[in-house]
């Protein structure tokens, strides 16, 4: 039997300084690139929608702390009511068997493609098999008191991805637990065999070289475990908090 949870009793969420700003300031639009619509569809498919929406103002008002995006699944501080932000995650069900080899044949397939991914944009036609469909490839989950699925922290959560797949579209493999160098290798791995008239692969089309891009440190991090790290080593949380933000600032003028 369920206990009634009164959230009223918990006040008004706690204004954050220094967290994910998103690009969508009003409106119910808030991806603006196919791969970030169709993420957000898939998610509002099978989401509860009255979360969704508290989840989405969330995510303009910066409440999204940090997140940190890993095979299978996105976790985030997301700021609430306590003193204490939560620990939120989003999970994708990985892919795995014959969806991952129809894939792999999909883009072996289509000349092209793999070049494509390989300098990091993602065509549309792998929606089908990237894409979340039901219910049982998602789950969200979170320290907050909310039984919701998804409650409003991890629903802040989606809508900040979706705005990461705007510019970053191939993040959508890791979601799914595939890596490019494995995708790449399993491609190529079958392809037909050489010519014999072409040894040394003179006649073939390689792929175009992958544009390298600079990461700040703490984004390959994990957020988590490095804001409570700075938590031990600082007199109080708003030391810890200018500690985070002074070390992203660092690392942002490395980019620079």
């Amino acid at each position: 039997m369920n206990t009634y949870i009164d959230f009223s009793e918990f006040g008004p969420r706690r204004a954050v300084s220094g967290g994910v700003s998103p690009r969508s300031r009003k409106g119910a639009a808030f991806a603006r690139t196919w791969w970030g619509r169709s993420f957000l569809e898939s998610v509002e498919n099978v989401a509860d929608p009255g979360r969704l929406t508290r989840g989405r103002s969330y995510a303009r008002t910066g409440q999204v702390i940090s997140y940190h995006l890993e095979p299978g699944a996105v976790a985030a501080e997301v700021q609430g009511s306590q003193p204490r932000p939560f620990i939120s995650v989003l999970t994708l069900r990985q892919l795995r068997d014959d969806r991952l080899a129809e894939l792999v044949d999909l883009v072996r397939a289509t000349p092209g493609m793999l070049g494509e991914i390989a300098s990091g944009a993602l065509p549309k036609t792998l929606g089908p098999l990237l894409l979340p469909s039901t219910a049982s490839e998602l789950d969200f989950s979170c320290t907050c008191p909310d039984s919701g699925w998804p409650c409003k922290h991890v629903a802040a959560i989606c809508y900040v991805i979706a705005e990461r797949l705007d510019e970053q579209p191939k993040d959508l493999l890791t979601l799914r637990g595939v890596e490019l160098d494995a995708l790449i290798g399993s491609v190529q791995r079958e392809s037909a065999p050489l010519d014999s008239a072409d040894l040394y692969g003179d006649g073939i089309e390689l792929p175009a070289l992958p544009k390298p891009e600079f990461h700040p440190a703490p984004e390959d991090l994990d957020a988590v475990l490095l804001r409570r790290v700075l938590r031990m080593t600082a007199e109080d949380e708003r030391t810890a908090e200018t500690g985070y933000r002074h070390l992203r600032a660092l690392y942002a003028a490395l980019e620079g």
